[in-house]
């Protein structure tokens, strides 16, 4: 029994020291890098915040980017995300769950062991043909036993099984800052569309109270003689037609509104956003290198460890082609009544190992193969295309930054020019010299240019959030959390 023992010791030792792993080691794999971006970077806007990316931190998913933009409301309503928004929250759940089921299988690194009890009972029929006419009293039978049962990872299926979750724990980590990212910039784009709106309709209040002087003045010349009744019925119409315009701006507002209120995790009813002056500068966003790209956005980095998990399935599926071997003890005390059962002869045990080997799957095997190769291939093509997505991004906002700011110019001239106009067909009119048709016409093509004005501002602003978010929002892959931060409970 002894020599049985040393032998089971030695062929343990001899299979753990013979553990190797089967499997093509990771590597990335090359994505698209142009050497520079095609669109240049904005220009510096004088006053303008300069937006750097975030310094990861232990306590700091992400940079406090939206404070470039210097709108305290904003950053009162961007620290409501995180905590309250359900949208998220799921997505942290999920990240939970991917950080389990790496504890779950670096369990399969360990030994299992079992224990229990087992009472039995039984009596012997006494019309069997070998216990007939022989009294048969009723048995017992009593066992306190346990089993280790241990998996020697010869071919590296287990460490390999755990490499593939800590892969989809860490893609699950870039998941979850995407959504948080993604949500920060939705909030700050519904943000400045409802600020949008409040400048449109000031500008619009504005003009309907100069509309309602015109309409005294018009009033009274036709009072005096001066003007026709279809002066001031024009007036009127262009009076009431401007108030509508600014009444119809409350419809998009309450619907940013509320938007704004979910993505703070509250109900509509418990989120109002007051009126307020706003007149803010479109922030310079220098952005970088285009290699900087890949380290700097989430959902690059969850597409790269997505890839690596799809090359450690690979492995496990090449190391089905090899035998699994398993060490087993069973061990306890057995007797058929309680007073023997602790004594010493009562114990029983047996060790050794288990070796099988799978010699006939109808292809089994080479298609699970074939399969993981395919998946890590279309991996391979999605993280390659995620970097495309993430440079076209970039460009786009990058060329809608560039040109919005030449557009911005132009329209600036557009509404000095019409105001010129406005107030040259005000004095062409009072003096007798035109029709208010043309003071009309003239108004409408000043106020048109000043609303084209706001929303020109407008989209600066949602171009520039959209840019910081392409970008990746400051946060660096350095923030995926390491593999004794995901075994970590």
């Amino acid at each position: 029994m002894r020599a049985g023992g040393y032998w089971v010791l030695a062929t343990g030792i001899t299979i753990l020291t013979c553990a190797c792993s089967v499997g093509p080691k990771y590597a990335r794999p090359d994505a698209p890098m142009p050497p520079a971006y095609k669109e240049p970077a904005p220009a510096v806007t004088p006053g303008a915040g300069q937006w750097k990316p975030g310094e990861p931190k232990d306590d700091a998913h992400r940079g406090r980017w939206w404070e470039v933009f210097q709108d305290p409301q904003l950053n009162a309503l961007e620290e409501q995300v995180a905590p309250t928004n359900q949208t998220l929250a799921a997505a942290e759940a999920q990240f939970r769950a991917s950080r389990a089921a790496v504890r779950i299988a670096r369990s399969a690194l360990y030994p299992n062991v079992t224990a229990g009890a087992v009472v039995t009972g039984a009596q012997v029929s006494g019309t069997r043909a070998t216990t007939r006419q022989i009294a048969t009293p009723p048995s017992a039978d009593l066992q306190v036993l346990f089993n280790v049962s241990y998996e020697a990872d010869l071919w590296g299926r287990v460490r390999r099984t755990v490499a593939a979750n800590v892969r989809n724990a860490q893609a699950s980590a870039g998941d979850l800052e995407s959504v948080r990212l993604s949500l920060q910039a939705d909030l700050a784009l519904d943000y400045f569309q409802l600020r949008g709106l409040d400048m449109q309709w000031q500008l619009l209040d504005s003009t309907v109270s100069a509309y309602q002087k015109a309409l005294e003045l018009t009033t009274n010349r036709y009072n005096q003689g001066v003007a026709s009744r279809s002066d001031v019925v024009q007036a009127q119409t262009q009076l009431e037609t401007t108030r509508a315009q600014a009444t119809d701006t409350e419809v998009a507002r309450a619907q940013f509104e509320h938007a704004i209120a979910i993505l703070t995790g509250r109900p509509p009813s418990e989120l109002s956003i007051a009126r307020a002056a706003f007149t803010p500068s479109p922030p310079s966003i220098p952005p970088g290198l285009p290699s900087e790209l890949l380290e700097r956005r989430p959902d690059v980095a969850a597409a790269e460890r997505q890839m690596a998990a799809a090359n450690e399935q690979i492995g496990i599926a090449k190391a089905a082609y090899y035998p699994t071997i398993t060490l087993g003890f069973a061990g306890g005390i057995e007797s058929s009544n309680l007073i023997d059962l602790f004594d010493w002869t009562s114990r029983f045990w047996s060790l050794g190992p288990a070796l099988v080997q799978t010699i006939f799957d109808a292809g089994k095997r080479r298609a699970a193969t074939a399969q993981a190769q395919a998946v890590y291939d279309a991996s391979v093509a999605t993280y390659r295309e995620t970097v495309l997505s993430a440079f076209q991004e970039v460009e786009d906002n990058l060329a809608a930054l560039r040109i919005l700011d030449q557009e911005d110019k132009e329209q600036g001239d557009a509404v000095r020019y019409a105001d010129r106009s406005l107030a040259l067909a005000n004095n062409r009119y009072q003096g007798g010299i035109t029709t208010y048709l043309e003071v009309i016409t003239a108004q409408s093509a000043a106020l048109a240019n000043q609303r084209t004005a706001v929303e020109i501002l407008t989209r600066r602003l949602t171009a520039s959030v959209l840019l910081i978010k392409a970008l990746g929002g400051g946060w660096d892959v350095s923030s995926l959390p390491t593999e004794q931060q995901i075994t970590n409970k």
